[in-house]
C-alpha cells in the first residue's frame, strides 16, 4: 500500500504554517454537540469534531491549517472529521476536503493524498474519551510543537457530533426492498450456493499475480487501482492474454473509477469479487459462499513478482489470515464485531444460524496441488501420513471442511484429470516442473479423462509462446487419439487422506481427480455409506457425477452462460444433463460454481434476449445495474464481470429455462444451500 508523500516544505516553514494556530488553543470553550461515546469498533461513518485533551486539560478542537492541522477554542470552528473503518478499531480519519490525516516522519500530523499505513489508526476508549495510535508508528495523536501530531501517553480525544463531513467513494449494491426470510416455517435454508469461489485469491500466488482486491483498509480507490505490472506488454497482461485471451497491447489498467479495461468477464487475473458485489448477490439470494483458498506453486514461481513464499500451504495460510480480516473489516463497516453479513461458518449449526440472521455463510475450503507438502517427484511421495494428520489439524483450525485432494498436477494422493489443447499442454509441462514426468495416458472406454486428444500440435502452439523452462533432455510426450485416461490411480497415502476425511466428517471434492483416481475414491465412499463428496463445477466425467449423487452427495455446475456460448456448455443443458442421470430424480437442491478469481471465465454477455432491468430477484429484492465510479454494468453487454453480477445471471438463468423448466430450476437453485448443509451434516454423522 502506498505511503503519503510529505510536503517537500523545510520544517522551519511547516512551522511557521502550524504555530499559528497556537493563539486559537487558548480557553477552549465546551462544545454545545452531543458527544460520542460508542464502542471504539462501532465508529465507521462517524462525523465529529476532535477536542484534544492532555489528562484533564482540555488543548482545543482540531482545525484545519495550512498543511496541517492547530487547534481552536471555537468547537463551531473545528473541521469535522470522517471516520472509516478501515478494520476492526481502526480508521482513516479524513478531513472535510477529503484528506486523510498523515503521521509524518517529522512529528506533525498533515493533510494527505491517499491511503497509507501512517493514515491508519487504531482506536481505544479511554475513559469517556478516545486515543487514537497510528497503526503504523505507534505514536499517540495529541499535540506536537502547538500543532496536532505526535503526543504523549496523556492525550485523549473527545469526539463530539458534527456535520458537512466528507464522503469517501463507496460502490451501492443496486439492490432494494425486503428480501424473503432465508430460513422457512420447516427449518430449512432458502437461498442459492456458489460452491466454488476463490474470493482469496488477492492474497494467492505470491500475491502479484493478481491485480486488486476482495477488500483493502482503503476501501474501494484502494482495493480496485490498477497495477503497472498488468499494464501494456507488462508480463501481468502477457500472462492475462495467455490465459484469458484479452488484449496485450492495449491494456489500460486504468481501475477505479473509470475501469476501461477491467473487470471483464475473462479479465482472469484482476479482481471480480469486490465485496460490496459479493454483498449484491447476498441480498438477491445467495445464502452460502464456498470460499475456496487455492495455491499453485509452479504459477508462483513463473510470475516474477511476489510478495509472499510460493510454498502452496504458506499460500494458504496467508488467505486464511486474508478471509478471516476480510470477515472483520466487513463487520467494521457495519458496526463492530460479529454484526456484519459476511460471516464465516466452521459447522452446519453454525451455517444454520447464520441463515437464521438473513445474512450469508461463507464456508472455507482448499483446491491446490500439492497440500501438506504432498508433492511426488518421479513418483516418490514428499510427505508421510504424519504430515496428512498435522496438516488436516492446521486446516479444520482454520476452519476449512472441504479439501481437492488431487488439482492440476499428479501429486502423492493420486492422478489428475487432463485439461485439453494449448491449456492442456501448458499443464503438462507444469506437471513435469513439479513431478518431474508427463502425464502418463492411456486409451479408454466408458468414462474418461478428457474427450479430446493431447497432441503434438498443441505443444507447438504453446511453444509460440516463449521459452518453456523445460529441462535438459526432456522429450516432448505423445497421446493416442480419443477418449485417453491418467494411468495413475489412488495411492496408498491417498487412501489415507480419505479415510481421515471421513471420520473428520470433510467434504471430498473428486473435481480435478482423474476416472482411476476418482472411482477409487468412490469405492470407499461407498464402502463407508459416507454422503460427504462433491462435485461442483463441471469437471468430472458425468457417470462420477452419477455416484455421488446416488451416494447423497451434492453436486453443482460451472457458471456457464444459460445456454452454449464461446465454446463452452450452456449451465441449463448441464443441469438437465445430470438432472436425467439414472439417480437424477434424487437432486432436491441444485448449485453453481462461479470459480471466479480462479483463472477461469466467467459468462459472456447475454446478448440476444436480453435481461430487463430493474428485475425482481428469485428472494423477492428489486435489483438495479450495479456502478463502480462511472462504470455501469450489464449482464446483457458485460456478461459476469463481476461477482455482482451473479444476481442477474441466476435471475437470466430461470427466465431462459422457460415455463417448463423454469419453477423446478428456481426451487432447486434455491434449495442449493439447504442441499449442500444437510449433505455436510450427514457426513459428520456418517464419519
Amino acid at each position: 500500500m502506498p505511503l503519503f508523500p510529505l510536503r517537500r516544505r523545510p520544517l522551519a516553514f511547516a512551522l511557521a504554517v502550524l504555530l499559528p494556530a497556537v493563539a486559537l488553543a487558548v480557553s477552549p470553550t465546551a462544545a454545545a454537540a452531543a458527544p460520542i461515546t460508542a464502542a471504539a469498533d462501532a465508529l465507521d461513518g462517524t462525523c465529529a469534531a476532535l477536542q484534544v485533551y492532555d489528562g484533564s486539560r482540555a488543548l482545543g478542537y482540531v482545525v484545519r491549517s495550512s498543511a496541517g492541522y492547530g487547534f481552536t477554542g471555537s468547537a463551531s470552528a473545528a473541521t469535522p472529521f470522517r471516520l472509516e473503518a478501515t478494520q476492526l478499531s481502526r480508521y482513516e480519519l479524513f478531513d472535510a476536503s477529503g484528506a486523510p490525516a498523515y503521521q509524518s516522519v517529522a512529528g506533525f500530523i498533515l493533510a494527505g493524498d491517499a491511503y497509507g499505513d501512517r493514515a491508519d489508526y487504531t482506536v481505544t476508549v479511554s475513559g469517556d474519551k478516545y486515543r487514537f495510535t497510528n497503526t503504523a508508528t505507534g505514536q499517540i495523536m495529541g499535540s506536537f510543537l502547538w500543532s496536532l501530531g505526535a503526543g504523549g501517553s496523556s492525550h485523549t480525544i473527545a469526539l463530539t457530533s458534527a456535520s458537512g463531513c466528507y464522503t469517501p467513494p463507496d460502490v451501492d449494491p443496486g439492490v432494494t426492498g425486503t428480501a424473503a426470510p432465508a430460513v422457512d416455517g420447516s427449518g430449512k435454508l432458502v437461498g442459492t450456493i456458489d460452491a466454488h469461489a476463490h474470493i482469496t485469491a488477492g492474497a494467492a500466488f505470491g500475491g502479484r499475480l493478481h491485480c486488486g482486491e476482495a477488500w483493502a483498509p482503503g476501501g474501494v480507490r484502494d482495493a480496485l487501482a490498477g497495477c503497472s505490472s498488468h499494464a501494456s506488454l507488462n508480463v501481468g497482461a502477457l500472462f492475462e492474454g495467455i490465459i484469458g485471451g484479452t488484449d496485450v497491447v492495449n491494456s489500460a489498467e486504468d481501475g477505479w473509477p473509470t475501469f476501461g479495461d477491467w473487470p471483464q468477464h475473462n479479465s482472469l487475473l484482476h479482481e471480480q469479487s469486490y465485496y460490496r458485489s459479493i454483498e449484491r448477490a447476498w441480498r438477491s439470494g445467495e445464502r452460502v459462499l464456498n470460499a475456496l483458498l487455492v495455491a499453485n506453486r509452479v504459477i508462483c514461481e513463473l510470475f516474477p513478482y511476489r510478495d509472499t513464499s510460493c510454498d502452496e500451504m504458506d499460500q494458504l495460510r496467508v488467505q486464511a489470515t486474508y478471509l478471516s480480516s476480510m470477515q472483520d473489516y466487513i463487520d467494521a463497516q457495519h458496526g463492530g464485531k460479529g454484526k456484519g453479513w459476511f460471516r464465516i461458518a466452521k459447522t452446519p449449526a453454525q451455517v444454520r444460524a447464520i441463515a437464521a440472521q438473513g445474512k450469508l455463510a461463507v464456508l472455507v475450503g482448499v483446491e491446490n496441488s500439492e497440500v501438506f507438502g504432498c508433492r511426488e517427484i518421479k513418483d516418490v511421495a514428499q510427505c508421510t501420513r504424519a504430515d496428512i494428520d498435522a496438516g488436516l489439524d492446521e486446516l479444520q483450525a482454520f476452519g476449512v471442511s472441504g479439501l481437492y485432494p488431487v488439482h492440476k498436477f499428479d501429486n502423492a494422493f493420486g492422478g489428475t484429470r487432463f485439461d485439453a489443447g494449448v491449456t492442456g499442454a501448458a499443464l503438462n509441462v507444469a506437471n513435469l516442473l513439479s513431478t518431474g514426468h508427463w502425464w502418463t495416458a492411456t486409451s479408454c472406454t466408458g468414462p474418461s479423462d478428457n474427450e479430446q486428444p493431447l497432441v503434438s500440435d498443441d505443444f507447438a502452439e504453446l511453444l509460440k509462446l516463449g521459452p518453456l523452462g523445460l529441462p535438459a533432455g526432456a522429450i516432448l510426450p505423445v497421446y493416442p487419439s480419443g477418449k485417453i485416461c491418467n494411468t495413475r490411480g489412488l495411492t496408498a497415502l491417498g487412501t489415507y487422506l480419505i479415510q481421515q476425511m471421513i471420520s473428520r466428517g470433510m467434504i471430498i471434492h473428486i473435481d480435478h481427480m482423474g476416472v482411476k483416481t476418482a472411482q477409487a475414491v468412490l469405492d470407499l465412499v461407498d464402502a463407508a455409506r459416507y454422503p460427504g463428496v462433491t462435485s461442483v463445477h463441471t469437471w468430472a466425467d458425468r457417470a462420477l457425477v452419477d455416484r455421488i449423487v446416488a451416494r447423497g452427495g451434492f453436486v453443482a455446475s460451472y457458471a456457464f452462460a444459460a445456454d452454449p456460448a464461446e465454446g463452452e456448455p450452456g449451465f441449463l443443458a448441464e443441469w438437465r444433463a445430470n438432472k436425467a442421470l439414472p439417480h437424477g430424480a434424487s437432486i432436491t437442491g441444485y448449485g453453481f460454481g462461479s470459480d471466479v478469481n480462479g483463472l477461469g471465465p466467467q459468462a459472456p454477455p447475454r446478448g440476444t434476449d436480453p435481461l430487463t432491468y430493474p428485475f425482481i430477484a428469485p428472494n423477492g429484492t428489486t435489483v438495479s445495474k450495479q456502478v463502480y465510479g462511472s462504470r455501469t454494468f450489464d449482464l446483457n453487454t458485460d456478461g459476469v464481470a463481476q461477482y455482482g453480477l451473479y444476481a442477474d445471471w441466476t435471475t437470466d438463468l430461470i427466465r431462459h429455462a422457460g415455463s417448463d423448466d423454469g419453477p423446478l430450476l428456481r426451487q432447486q437453485l434455491m434449495s442449493g444451500a439447504e442441499a449442500y448443509t444437510r449433505m455436510w451434516e450427514q457426513a459428520i454423522a456418517a464419519g
